[in-house]
């Protein structure tokens, strides 16, 4: 951790008000407790597989899942559905290159369609990508082309208890060692995650992005963001380190991405759209493979899979992202339901994260061993209970390892409940708190899981279990 960080932002967090007021509503209901065993039997208890119209309140993420506002809804009536030179995606490479500081855009579906170009792209049968730690489809996507991912996050990422403002920072011996160890030439770009996901939603610091840019210059290497959250770094930055407190969101996300050479974007997060993303590079060349390989897997280079419609709302989306009312109760909200809940004794990943909240499962069933997918099992007695939708980040999302077909053993294993930004009340929270309290009450009546059917990739999603 940067020693110039300052230590004043886990006081006890009180509701700020939305700075929105709510114009159309969405009915949800909630079904009655053997409801919900009967859906949650029929998903395979595996709560990704429950129909969203069973599910109460839905935090399995906040990808592509929060409310538009009147300008975006009225962006989409703009929409210029012409299948080559869009005007939308004039607008949207303009709005990238104001907000985010990249020369080349590459539309894609979404954020996994950019990964899957950038690793195509880049990485060779035997290279090694370093990253502050691991995200499922990105390493996916980094093995499928013949890479190795290596961590090189700091130790207290890994340890759910660690204080620390910026425990998604890279390790800078760690990420010198590896460099040493493989050589330059076999590492085609270091990637660096803002609000590192597995790890809680943990943000790294603009000192060490310096470092890491610096070292990277040194021995000729590509810096690659995942920007799908920078925003929510950016405010942290702003809150917590050093030098920042003046500076708005805008100025603290182009200096960023100034110390990266490309980006990969899942507009769905920051952007506040329900769909879209990109690919985004300074240098022409790879700018000109990308928007080659994206005829083949995603549309024309200036389209990428999405509407006309949807880059004009994301345009307007990013605009929106970096207005200091907006992010800051958009971390605000995420912060109040994780303080609360800290506040019951409930175990959770502290600092509290930007887009979620995370239990500690290790903590929360001590005595359900990993072999049980205690995350998992955790997460099926949200749903029991309550209606809650989460999702597992422990053993079960780390998967296997590609050579020897061993389980992955990750050191953290947690129970993911992503925000939706501008969706949910404290209303809601609070009942939440409430209910995931009461589990906690009775955690010890608890037992695992065990896996009945298991995908070859991203088994999260569509594994199914059996109770023990």
């Amino acid at each position: 951790m940067n020693d110039t960080t300052r230590n004043d932002t886990l006081a006890p967090i009180s509701y700020e008000a939305e700075p929105y007021r709510i114009k159309a509503v969405e009915p949800i209901k909630r079904l009655t407790v053997e409801q919900r065993k009967g859906a949650i039997e029929q998903a395979g208890y595996n709560p990704v597989l429950l129909k969203s119209e069973d599910v109460y309140l839905d935090f399995f993420t906040d990808s592509g899942t929060g409310a538009m506002s009147d300008r975006q809804w009225a962006a989409l009536m703009m929409g210029d559905e012409a299948y080559a030179g869009s005007r939308n995606f004039y607008r949207l490479e303009n709005t990238v290159r104001r907000y985010y500081g990249y020369r080349h855009v590459v539309p894609a579906h979404q954020g996994r369609g950019a990964e899957n170009i950038m690793s195509k792209m880049l990485i060779k049968q035997g290279d090694f990508v370093p990253g502050n730690m691991y995200f499922p489809s990105t390493r996916l996507h980094q093995e499928l082309a013949g890479g190795t991912f290596v961590d090189i996050i700091v130790d207290e990422a890994h340890d759910a208890q660690a204080p620390g403002l910026f425990k998604g920072n890279v390790d800078i011996a760690k990420l010198s060692a590896l460099i040493e160890r493989v050589g330059a030439e076999r590492i085609p770009y270091i990637s660096l995650g803002a609000t590192v996901n597995m790890a809680g939603g943990q943000p790294i610091s603009m000192a060490n992005m310096r470092a890491v840019r610096t070292l990277a210059q040194q021995h000729g290497i590509r810096v690659v963001l995942d920007a799908c959250r920078s925003v929510e770094n950016a405010y942290f930055v702003q809150q917590r380190e050093e030098g920042y407190a003046s500076k708005s969101i805008a100025e603290i996300l182009l200096e960023m991405c100034s110390l990266t050479d490309a980006c990969t974007m899942s507009g769905k997060k920051d952007a506040l759209v329900n769909i879209g993303g990109w690919l985004a590079l300074n240098e022409a060349s790879l700018y000109e493979q990308a928007s080659n390989l994206v005829l083949v897997y995603e549309g024309l280079h200036t389209y990428g899979g999405m509407a006309g419609r949807d880059m004009e709302a994301m345009a307007v989306g990013i605009e929106e992202s970096v207005q200091q009312e907006h992010i800051q109760a958009r971390v605000k909200q995420v912060e109040y339901f994780g303080h609360r809940l800290a506040a019951c004794g409930v175990p959770v990943i502290l600092p509290v994260g930007g887009h979620a909240v995370y239990l500690d499962a290790k903590r929360f069933l001590d005595h359900v061993p990993l072999e049980e997918f205690p995350a998992q099992r955790l997460a099926v007695e949200l749903y029991l209970a309550s209606g809650i939708r989460s999702v597992e980040r422990g053993t079960l999302s780390a998967g296997r390892n590609v050579t020897t077909g061993e389980p992955n053993r990750p050191t953290l294993e947690l129970v993911r409940l992503a925000i939706p930004r501008r969706v949910y009340t404290q209303s809601h929270f609070d009942f939440a708190v409430e209910a995931i309290a009461s589990v906690h009450r009775r955690r010890k009546e608890l037992r695992g899981l065990r896996l009945t059917h298991e995908p070859k990739f991203l088994r999260f999603f569509q594994a199914r279990f059996e109770l023990l």
